[in-house]
């Protein structure tokens, strides 16, 4: 999986690619891999950046 994640920086918008119903969220922080993001439909979520690639949002 290419490190698509890596270019994700606080307040920028992105969708989960597993679970489309958690709507749009908003990238709180990206440590070390490890992205916290507030979803508008599901709340903040921890996710693992090696595991899941989210998609960024660019016209919401």
């Amino acid at each position: 999986m290419s490190d698509m994640n890596a270019i994700l920086a606080p307040g920028m918008l992105v969708r989960h690619p597993d679970f489309p119903d958690w709507g749009i969220g908003q990238v709180q922080s990206n440590i070390a891999g490890r992205i916290t993001v507030n979803f508008r439909e599901q709340g903040k979520v921890v996710i693992d950046g090696s595991r899941i690639e989210l998609v960024p949002v660019f016209d919401a």
